[in-house]
């Protein structure tokens, strides 16, 4: 098994196992093992009160992210939105009660069990302008130039194939449609050790691209006006909390990662069609749509 299957593999089975852990229990007390992370900073706090009032219980318990892409930009009614990884289905759910019932909420997501908690999750909000794709953020099942704004929660640093992603949301967005997207982000170096640990993968950690490196990726895109917005920057003691139980040394390793680990904000626009005709295909076009934030 090449390591891009291996990755996809563990990250199917980590979060298919949280996914079943909270449709059979409503907590996730019972998937909170050291390799899913979902008990720790990353994961805690994201949503407001008046949010997760909003939403099924078990869509916010299933959400496994590491901020709010919702809080990242200004949607408008009748927008297309489309959420890559969306497990069980808090973002998308959000977002479409946001662009109302002339828009929609695409979400994404390729574990079967998280699709079944996010359509049953859907289901008890009743809302109507949804549709759960299965499909993996490498090969975006949507035509081109289809929607208005790509979201995304802690999943793109799952991914072995990064470029891969960024281009399929460059594809799918319409010209001047915007990417706003929470990630996990690195400054600088980490210690091999950490990004050698498959659990650290899973969690979020071990994938995560260095920002200079995410931002020229995304420019190699064809995203222009890109924002990299640091949200948490984790200390020593978050450090400690999600190095336990992956297989590092957690004392030696935990200093050696103070300030270097955040989660962040990352945005950029697909640049909109010229008077000239732009094509709007990467490297094409110097100019963007400005990037809404909410």
């Amino acid at each position: 098994m090449d390591s891009n299957t291996q990755v996809k593999e563990e990250v199917k089975q980590k979060y298919g196992s949280a996914a079943r852990a909270v449709a059979a229990s409503g907590s996730l007390a019972s998937c909170c093992d050291p390799a899913l992370r979902c008990c720790d900073p990353i994961t805690t706090n994201l949503y407001s009160s008046a949010e997760k009032g909003l939403m099924p219980e078990k869509a916010v318990l299933a959400s496994l992210g590491c901020g709010n892409p919702t809080a990242l930009i200004e949607l408008k009614h009748g927008e297309v939105v489309l959420d890559l990884g969306s497990g069980g289905g808090i973002d998308v759910l959000l977002s479409a009660r946001r662009v109302g019932p002339t828009g929609k909420a695409y979400g994404l997501d390729m574990t079967d069990d998280m699709l079944a908690l996010a359509r049953e999750n859907q289901r008890q909000a009743g809302v109507e302008n949804v549709e759960f794709l299965k499909g993996e953020i490498e090969n975006i099942p949507l035509a081109d130039n289809s929607v208005d704004v790509v979201i995304s929660n802690c999943v793109i640093n799952l991914s072995a194939d990064k470029d891969q992603v960024l281009r399929e949301a460059f594809r799918v967005l319409k010209p001047g449609g915007r990417f706003a997207v929470s990630d996990v982000v690195v400054r600088g170096e980490v210690p091999e050790a950490v990004r050698q640990s498959m659990s650290l993968w899973v969690g979020c950690v071990a994938g995560a691209l260095e920002e200079q490196d995410y931002r020229k990726r995304l420019v190699a895109a064809g995203f222009s006006h890109v924002e990299i917005e640091p949200t948490r920057v984790y200390d020593i003691e978050d450090a400690r909390q999600f190095l336990t139980g992956s297989g590092v040394n957690v004392d030696a390793i935990a200093a050696q990662t103070v300030g270097r680990i955040m989660s962040a904000f990352i945005r950029g626009a697909k640049p909109a069609i010229s008077a000239e005709g732009c094509c709007c295909k990467p490297g094409c076009c110097s100019t963007g749509s400005e990037i809404g934030k909410g």
